[in-house]
């Protein structure tokens, strides 16, 4: 069993994010994982790991598309537990919306693959669209399950079948289907375990595979912004915060309290 986890490089959430001037794009100089895919990363570990590991024939590959800084999203993933790695990287990507981003992971899947099974996060931390699953599983004719809170394999006669609870407000669901497949993960499903010193080490060895954009069949205006079905027409800054309102209770501030939520329409 094959199993290939999307993996994006996103800008850390724990600085602002900033636009480029020019092309009005993500500004990806500080970026890491993206959180939400290290539980797809995990819920394929734990699947290749519950059906006898790597000894049974099983491997999990990070795969990613961005520019070359991007690879450090595979590498975190190989030092957490991945077999190996795939970087498709070209510079007619950038400005890739969700549409031209779904066409070019699809075109690399098809080139590298085929897997069993295609695990991605519910969305990614920059763009948070989650459309990018749902878009790729239609352009794979493939089965998609989507919000998966766990996932379980069971081995057939016919093959594999997954099976999925996706947990609603007030009600859960399991969903199967046969693979392969293509599932969504919330961060609700695991959590994900943190790369050790064996596993670090180990990443120095594992493979990571490089290409481009004629790699996998694609030309320059198939993706990018000329690929995209949505553009960015203008960004600007976020106002400053301004200063807030101190209510010192002279014995009515519970009265004022009341006002001040009246006239911002929350009550």
């Amino acid at each position: 069993m094959r199993i290939a986890v999307l993996v994006k490089h996103v800008p850390d959430a724990q600085f602002d994010r900033h636009i480029s001037g020019d092309d009005l794009t993500t500004v990806r100089s500080e970026s890491i994982l993206s959180e939400l895919d290290e539980y797809a990363l995990e819920a394929a570990l734990q699947l290749v790991e519950a059906h006898g590991g790597a000894g049974a024939g099983h491997r999990v590959t990070a795969i990613t598309m961005g520019p070359a800084g991007a690879v450090a999203a595979v590498k975190k993933s190989l030092q957490i537990g991945a077999d190996d790695g795939v970087h498709l990287t070209d510079d007619a990507l950038n400005g890739s919306d969700a549409s031209a981003t779904s066409k070019a992971l699809a075109a690399l899947l098809q080139r590298v693959g085929p897997f069993d099974l295609i695990l991605t996060g519910m969305a990614s931390t920059d763009g948070e669209t989650s459309l990018v699953p749902a878009q790729l599983a239609e352009r794979l004719a493939l089965p998609q399950v989507t919000f998966a809170a766990s996932l379980d394999l069971t081995p057939g006669d016919g093959g594999w079948t997954l099976a999925a609870r996706r947990d609603n407000d007030t009600y859960a669901e399991t969903i199967e289907a046969p693979l392969p497949a293509l599932v969504s993960v919330t961060d609700q499903i695991n959590e994900p375990r943190y790369p050790n010193f064996k596993g670090i080490m180990a990443a120095k060895k594992k493979q990571i595979q490089v290409l481009s954009l004629s790699d996998v069949g694609l030309q320059a205006d198939d993706v990018g912004r000329a690929g995209s079905w949505t553009t960015v027409e203008a960004a600007a800054p976020r106002p400053p915060r301004s200063q807030g309102i101190v209510i010192t209770d002279e014995g009515d501030a519970g009265i004022r309290l009341v006002d001040f939520l009246a006239g911002q329409k929350l009550l």
